[in-house]
């Protein structure tokens, strides 16, 4: 299995980092790609990825929720300046984020139609981060329509109709700890997407899957997730596995 979404650098995990990624190691994950912040953790981020060659793999890009007035465009620059030195799989995670601090609206589509054009130029992959913003970030996507856009809407928590909307403009669901839960809905329709537009995800730290809700997400918990779409999808779990994957694969490589 792959965690197409993991924060392993995150403070959460400063007393058993090791552990935590060798637990995800015994239950058959054998890749991890992080997102990144902003600079704040970068260098945490890239010295995980020197420490575990092929199997983490650090992303890059601004998140929205570091969208500030007094530094956003610096944090662009450290982006760019990072995206010339070398090669990342993906930029993100990147986009719009309303839950927090909807004042900031017009700089985060800056940020983020400045960022989709890096990976259009760079032929990338982007992960999206989509909080209460929708409408927002299918209208920046659809300004920006390219052949080469394709990405993850990262922690998809949507309803049918946006999961086939970010389909058609050519994006997978990443899906995590919210189809397991009572609440989340996106288990009711599900079903309805490909499999082969779905990849697997933790988003740990946070939200974990239930029977570990409210706790410390990690990777390890990845099989819970997937023993969800087991019961959505009714394909066996080796099946899920599989299928989403490759999924990944095909996006990263």
């Amino acid at each position: 299995m792959i965690d197409t979404h993991t924060h392993l650098y995150a403070e959460e995990f400063d007393e058993d980092r090791k552990e935590a990624i060798q637990r995800a190691l015994d239950k058959g994950i054998t890749e991890f790609y992080l997102p990144a912040i902003d600079s704040e953790s970068h260098e945490k981020m890239l010295q995980l990825e020197t420490e575990y060659p092929g199997q983490i793999f650090s992303m890059m890009g601004l998140h929205p929720c570091y969208v500030k007035p007094e530094s956003w465009e610096k944090e662009l620059e450290i982006v760019k300046n990072y995206l010339e030195q070398r090669h990342f799989p993906a930029i993100g995670e990147i986009g719009i984020d309303l839950y927090w601090d909807k004042t900031t609206l017009d700089i985060q589509v800056k940020a983020f139609e400045q960022q989709i054009d890096w990976a259009i130029e760079k032929d990338l992959p982007i992960v999206i981060h989509t909080r209460e913003s929708f409408d927002e970030t299918f209208e920046v996507l659809e300004r920006k329509k390219h052949p080469k856009l394709r990405g993850i809407f990262h922690c998809f928590s949507g309803n049918l109709e946006q999961a086939q909307h970010a389909v058609d403009l050519n994006f997978i669901l990443g899906i995590g700890g919210v189809v397991t839960f009572k609440n989340g809905k996106i288990d009711q329709f599900l079903s309805e997407i490909p499999l082969d537009k779905i990849v697997l995800e933790t988003d740990s730290p946070y939200l974990a899957p239930v029977p570990h809700r409210g706790k410390r997400n990690e990777s390890s918990y990845l099989d819970l997730v997937a023993g969800k779409l087991v019961d959505i999808y009714g394909k066996d779990f080796s099946e899920i596995d599989r299928i989403t994957t490759e999924n990944a694969k095909n996006l990263f490589q």
